[in-house]
Formats: C-alpha cells, structure tokens, sequence
C-alpha cells in the first residue's frame, strides 16, 4: 500500500504541475471557458494555474503532502464552476463533444476523491516511513 500511495502522490504532483503550467501555455483558452459572473479573468486563470504547481510541488513532499492535498482539493472545488458553465452552455464551446463536458463534472469528484486518499494520516505517515529507509 505505501508503494502505490508514494507512486499515486507523484502522479497526482507531475499532472498537477502539467495542467497549472497548461494555465500559462493556454491562458486564452482558460479566460474564454471563466463564467461571466466571474470577476478577473486572466488573474483567476494566473492565480489557479500557480496555485496548481504549487500545490502539486507540495505534495511530492512528504511532509507536505496532506495540506497540499487539502489545498488541491478547496481548489478542485473552487474551478468547479468554470466545468459546470462548460457543461451547461455547451454551445459557447462548439469545439467539445457535449456528453465530454457533462462527463468532466463526475470526473472532477473522482479526481478529488482520489486527491483526498491523501489526506489522511496513514498516507502521510506512509510515505515518512518509506523515505526515511532510503
């Protein structure tokens, strides 16, 4: 189990690092995807983008990894409403299937609920234990 936690931890960092870049590679594509009601576009992509390297850099720690996780999944939460706008106004995005935008929103609770596993204590002290042998 701590290998596939340790394993797990670091392909939730390395995609979270790639999609928070993603945000400075695309950021047209990030603005034109904000809902309306949103204020700041272009600073909420930056801010979203930095905070998910950030909190992906973090979580390649051990020691870090349980309030990176928590602070991956606030932020999971906090992008969900750009997902939902997708979703619901899919003729805005002609470029995407519909049934994917739908599909995005249940994905979204999987990937937090995958984020969450490290959240808990045993994972955490998994990882101490098993960096501490090398």
């Amino acid at each position: 189990m701590r290998l596939a936690q340790t394993l797990s931890r670091a392909v939730l960092g390395v995609f979270f690092i790639g999609a928070g870049a993603n945000h400075f590679w695309h950021t047209d594509f990030y603005v034109a995807i904000m809902p309306p009601y949103l204020p700041w576009h272009l600073a909420l992509v930056l801010i979203s983008g930095a905070a998910e390297m950030g909190l992906g850099a973090l979580l390649l720690v051990p020691r870090a990894a349980r309030p990176a996780a928590w602070g991956l999944i606030a932020l999971l939460i906090a992008v969900f409403p750009a997902n939902l706008h997708m979703a619901l106004h899919t003729d805005l995005f002609p470029w995407a299937p519909p049934a994917a935008l739908w599909l995005r929103l249940p994905l979204q609770g999987v990937l937090i609920a995958w984020v969450y596993w490290h959240t808990r204590p045993e994972a955490a002290d998994a990882a101490r234990r098993l960096l501490s042998k090398t």
